[in-house]
């Protein structure tokens, strides 16, 4: 049972939380993101958008780059950056402003 806030159709990733949510059974797709990153807020509502159209095949969330320091252990060093991960393992990597199709296309590729 993942232990974590959800936001809209994504859930609010923390560094306590991280290891449950990409150990699911399911894919899941992961925005690393800041408050005072420009790309980041016009990303946010995409990632929205991505989650209501996988709902219930994978998660898809969110976690604070600036709050939280898990994107170090996975080499994130620009945002914003999106991980995809199947079975507790990286298996793409999106990085800086992408369009919502390539998001989309990327997850549904580990569906």
């Amino acid at each position: 049972m993942l232990l974590i806030k959800t936001t809209s159709m994504t859930v609010e990733i923390t560094d306590d939380t991280f290891d449950e949510v990409i150990t699911s059974n399911k894919p899941v797709m992961i925005d690393f993101w800041a408050g005072w990153c420009a790309p980041c807020k016009v990303l946010a509502p995409i990632i929205d958008d991505v989650a209501k159209d996988v709902s219930g095949n994978a998660i898809v969330g969110k976690i604070d780059a600036d709050k939280y320091t898990t994107g170090g252990r996975f080499g994130v060093r620009n945002i914003p950056t999106v991980l995809i991960f199947k079975d507790g393992q990286v298996v793409d990597r999106l990085v800086g402003l992408k369009q919502a199709s390539e998001y989309k296309e990327a997850l549904k590729k580990v569906i």
